[in-house]
């Protein structure tokens, strides 16, 4: 691994980036995992946040995803999971005597967890796991008629291409990124049957070995969540050691999908920065708090309520300097 390329067991080389502090070595390293349909861009807010407060960021472009090879097509989940094993390890060997976290948002949360459990975890020491908006809805949460469905599609039809046009859902209520991600060339807008089924194969790993993460392990969720539906997130965060205080839930309730991304992302990177540093202490925006609320049920999603809130609505309601200011951070993102 350099700054610019991941090279993967089988050789294949990835496109890097690195977020890094400037002019000093860094306190501690995050490896980034992007999530699904999306690729290492997805960090470039982030990336420079941490870099400010001497934190180096990596991120590739998964196989299939971005600009690596064969993009749109699932290379399949444990080529995936081996390619995070082998990252993990090239960091390491590069930076041995530094704090290694590996985070994740979506796809490349339950990777993380992928990664992190079972018979070939990894081995590589990791001071903490953070897991954004994991992707936990498993087969096992499905309605029979949905697993039959995708089942039968993956058979006949694992080729075709789904776009999602006419299904109203949102990752978050940030709409210059919205606006972005609509005309991202990188960014895979209709993807197969085939990547789909694929993608659910890494979840049911993930909600299936959810229990055997060793903390600290942070997990963030958003109740305005489209995409990741809550139950699933509930029951897999209920295996959780919460009496163990370095392990936290934080649960946000004007949370998107993308939460380091959203309206309210600089709240959720100062909660993972304060995390970091004391893993012990109560986040500074106070959304742990909300983990036992959303454990037992009372606190609910959007979604569980039937009642969703447009995109719009939020931005509507931001000064015009806080608009001008996410705007501007869309605008001065790297093509």
């Amino acid at each position: 691994m350099d700054q610019t390329s991941f090279q993967a067991p089988d050789s294949l080389k990835m496109p890097l980036r690195s977020w890094l502090p400037d002019g000093k070595p860094p306190e501690a390293i995050f490896l980034a995992l992007h999530g699904f349909c999306d690729h290492s861009g997805a960090w470039d807010v982030f990336g420079p946040s941490l870099a400010a407060r001497n934190i180096a960021v990596f991120s590739w472009d998964q196989r299939g995803f971005g600009h690596s090879p064969d993009r749109g097509q699932w290379p399949g989940h444990e080529t995936l999971i081996a390619d995070v094993r082998a990252a993990l390890r090239a960091v390491h060997d590069r930076y041995p005597d530094t704090p290694l976290y590996l985070m994740g948002e979506s796809m490349g949360a339950s990777l993380a967890v992928a990664a992190t459990t079972g018979p070939e975890r990894s081995t590589v020491p990791i001071r903490g796991l953070i897991l954004s908006g994991p992707a936990l809805w498993a087969r096992a949460t499905m309605s029979w008629p949905m697993t039959a469905a995708m089942w039968v599609a993956r058979k006949l039809l694992p080729g075709v291409r789904l776009s999602g046009r006419g299904v109203e859902r949102y990752a978050t209520n940030n709409v210059p990124l919205l606006q972005r991600l609509s005309k991202d060339p990188l960014w895979i807008h209709a993807p197969t049957v085939e990547s789909i089924a694929g993608l659910t194969d890494v979840m049911d790993i993930a909600y299936a070995r959810f229990a055997e993460l060793e903390g600290p392990v942070l997990v963030l969720y958003g109740l305005n969540d489209e995409i990741v539906p809550a139950g699933p997130v509930r029951t897999s965060a209920a295996k959780l050691d919460l009496r163990t205080p370095s392990n936290r839930l934080a649960i946000y309730p004007e949370g998107w999908h993308m939460l380091t991304r959203d309206i309210g992302g600089a709240a959720v990177t100062a909660d993972i920065l304060s995390w970091v540093g004391n893993p012990d202490a109560p986040l500074p925006s106070g959304a742990d708090r909300n983990a036992a609320a959303f454990l037992n049920g009372t606190l609910r999603s959007g979604m569980e309520r039937k009642e969703r809130e447009h995109p719009s609505r939020a931005w509507e309601r931001l000064t015009q300097s806080e608009r001008e200011r996410l705007q501007s951070e869309q605008d001065s993102r790297p093509e």
